[in-house]
């Protein structure tokens, strides 16, 4: 059981280091065609990540916590990372997206931990739905990293590190929070205050183009991927 929880949870991170060789060979945005997907591609991933805010992040806080620290945790995990994303912009460099993705990444991992001994079906549907969501994370992660100055050598190796954190957070919470519902609910609504401020405040100016109405098109999508994986787990 905990051996496909690791390797399940892993392939799953590894879906945004694919993200990011998918990034690496595709080449620089050198005509308006490639500036349009490329814009379009982040809105894709604005739009997973606000799925996974609607349909699985907030709705388990709802329904394990009550509305106080329901609230309390949602608004502290928009103002911690509205302060580190303060800190990052005085230093000149921008990392909203591989932000979001390990916001997103983590505690939904330690939720399919959790709920993997009671519902392995349930925990398989989970681990696809966090890899559908990291592909188009990790292509954008990638461009950022690079624009900010990162080598695409060094980001590479960063994707691949990063995922081997989905089998220490899923083996954490298989662990230790099968029983601690409201602990997990915790989790999931701080990451959830913290994506919905990263994709007002850096991810949806990024999608949209000057005199260019179909990339804002990729969140919708986005959105419809998080609706169908919703429906898939039940």
């Amino acid at each position: 059981m905990l051996a496909t929880i690791l390797l399940t949870s892993w392939l799953a991170g590894l879906a945004s280091f694919l993200g990011g060789l998918a990034a690496r060979f595709s080449g620089g945005a050198k005509t308006e065609t490639k500036r349009e997907i490329n814009h379009g591609i982040v809105a894709f991933g604005g739009g997973i990540l606000l799925s996974a805010v609607a349909l699985a992040l907030v709705p388990v806080g709802m329904a394990e916590l009550s509305p106080l620290p329901l609230a309390v945790t949602f608004c502290l995990g928009g103002a911690a990372f509205c302060v580190l994303d303060a800190r990052l912009g005085r230093k000149g460099g921008s990392q909203a997206q591989l932000m979001a993705m390990l916001m997103d990444f983590i505690p939904e991992a330690l939720s399919l931990g959790a709920v993997f001994a009671h519902d392995p079906r349930l925990g398989l549907l989970l681990a696809a739905f966090i890899g559908a969501q990291n592909l188009p994370e990790g292509f954008n992660s990638f461009r950022e990293l690079v624009a900010a100055g990162r080598t695409p050598r060094w980001t590479l190796k960063t994707l691949f590190a990063l995922s081997f954190l989905g089998p220490l957070a899923a083996g954490l919470g298989h662990l230790l929070l099968q029983e601690q519902t409201q602990v997990t609910a915790g989790l999931m609504t701080f990451a959830a205050g913290g994506i919905m401020y990263l994709i007002f405040q850096d991810i949806a100016p990024q999608s949209t183009m000057r005199r260019h109405w179909s990339p804002p098109l990729g969140a919708v999508l986005g959105f419809l991927v998080g609706m169908i994986g919703k429906q898939l787990i039940g």
